[in-house]
């Protein structure tokens, strides 16, 4: 998908230099906290390139945030008053896309909402592979609506069908794999722990 047409790239951008500026990190730092080309966070930072989700992924890490707490803040979601946003047409949700796999994430919660819920569309024969970092922090629990879901949590992997679940524990490098020929859509609920 063209960065042009993906209306959250501006927002990604922002939020990326945003958060790197609130720690006082230079490109530098980011790069090295993340393991992401001081390049490629210079392209994204100036919406030049849409982050893949391995690479949103390693970022959100690197920030001590979860993927949907990075989306939710780049799409504008939060606001100053902390009040639950009400209601949140499906229409009116911004649907991130993976440039590299088609990958969809929506943002179901907003992030005044104690848990963060999102919705993700995994298009058949995607591969996201995840750092461990991207989930310190958290407790998750994946949830598969439709179709099957092949997960790697670290060493071990679980075929998972519509309406199974899997609770994930202490951080490990994890995989969502659509090893089908049609898509697969699971629920990631999650909330957080203790932080350092």
């Amino acid at each position: 998908m063209s960065n042009i047409v993906d209306p959250l790239v501006g927002q990604i951008a922002d939020r990326v230099r945003t958060e790197r500026e609130r720690r006082r990190w230079t490109l530098a730092q980011l790069a090295e906290a993340s393991g992401v080309s001081q390049a490629m966070i210079s392209r994204i930072e100036r919406g030049e390139s849409s982050p893949t989700a391995v690479v949103l992924g390693k970022l959100s890490a690197a920030f001590q945030l979860s993927v949907s707490s990075l989306l939710a803040l780049a799409e504008g979601t939060q606001d100053d008053t902390g009040e639950p946003a009400g209601v949140r047409r499906r229409d009116e949700a911004a649907e991130w896309r993976d440039p590299a796999t088609g990958y969809r994430r929506r943002q179901v919660t907003s992030p005044h909402f104690p848990a963060e819920i999102a919705e993700i569309h995994l298009p058949p024969g995607a591969h996201v592979p995840y750092p461990a970092a991207a989930f310190a922090f958290v407790r998750q629990v994946v949830w598969v609506l439709d179709g099957h879901l092949t997960f790697h949590d670290g060493d071990s992997v679980h075929e998972l069908d519509a309406g199974d679940t899997i609770e994930l524990g202490e951080p490990t490098p994890r995989v969502f794999a659509n090893t089908t020929d049609t898509e697969c859509r699971y629920a990631v609920i999650l909330t957080r722990g203790a932080q350092p």
